[in-house]
């Protein structure tokens, strides 16, 4: 029973596909796609305009977690950050401190001094063997401690991001709320105009207005920048590029800044 009704839908399906090539051709897929976003929009447009706006509070108030969560993490990452940075001072101490053994157990070894520790005295070769170890446990101890270093800038890089981004997120947030209270605003004179007129305005007009509108500003903002960008760049052979200098910009005295005094050109000589 079930494998048929799926074939029946399967079958439906086709011939359907099938009536809509022969009526469309190849523009069929085409047709689908404008008719189903024709709905979508048309379904988008019939919701409560304030609906939709108490939908953008509860979106802006979802950040709030977000943000806390991040503050929290930011806390933890300093922390562990100044952590890195008293290991680090432990480790230049020490380097220090290995430093003047080295030069000191050096300086014993050429000085012909072979005490190794206190009166016991060893030969050349013993103290050139502990001083080697010394220089080697330095150099370690050295390559640890860039390695720290390294470690404590990448944290310190990322602690300054999450500072911006802390800034950035709740200037967002206020902006996004006071855009909300403009067009909450904006749409109680609107409701109330509707109330006082005796005719009854379609909503869902009213939002196809305020889309074409919108679209034809942005429409000829488009055409102000590729005026700009037309007046700046010119055609692709580059006929217009003399129109890109500032009129105000002094290129010969950029030119002498940058080569030194140059002159006119003596008589009989080639122009550019």
């Amino acid at each position: 029973m079930v494998c048929s009704l799926v074939k029946k839908g399967l079958l439906g399906a086709a011939l359907g596909a099938g009536a809509l090539y022969l009526a469309f051709g190849t523009s069929a897929t085409s047709y689908v796609k404008t008719a189903f976003c024709k709905v979508r929009q048309t379904a988008k447009e019939s919701i409560d305009p304030r609906f939709e706006i108490e939908r953008a509070r509860q979106e802006i108030a979802s950040l709030q977690p977000a943000f806390e969560q991040n503050k929290e993490m930011l806390a933890r990452a300093e922390v562990a950050s100044e952590g890195l940075e008293k290991e680090i001072a432990v480790v230049q101490a020490s380097l220090e401190q290995k430093k003047a053994q080295i030069t000191k157990m050096a300086g014993q070894l050429k000085a012909g001094d072979f005490r190794l520790t206190g009166h016991t005295v060893g030969t050349a070769d013993e103290v050139k063997s502990r001083l080697a170890n010394r220089l080697d446990e330095y150099k370690a101890t050295e390559s640890v401690l860039k390695e720290k270093q390294e470690l404590l800038k990448s944290k310190r890089e990322m602690i300054e991001s999450a500072h911006s981004q802390l800034e950035t997120l709740r200037a967002q947030k206020a902006s996004l709320l006071t855009r909300l209270s403009n067009i909450e605003a904006q749409l109680s004179v609107i409701e109330a105009a509707q109330a006082k007129s005796d005719f009854n305005f379609d909503s869902s007009a009213l939002a196809r207005a305020k889309e074409a509108v919108a679209g034809l500003e942005e429409r000829l903002n488009v055409m102000r920048h590729l005026a700009d960008i037309n007046d700046k760049y010119g055609d692709i052979d580059g006929r217009s590029a003399a129109q890109c200098v500032d009129p105000q910009r002094d290129v010969l005295k950029e030119v002498d800044e940058a080569f030194g005094p140059t002159s006119a050109p003596k008589s009989g000589d080639k122009s550019l």
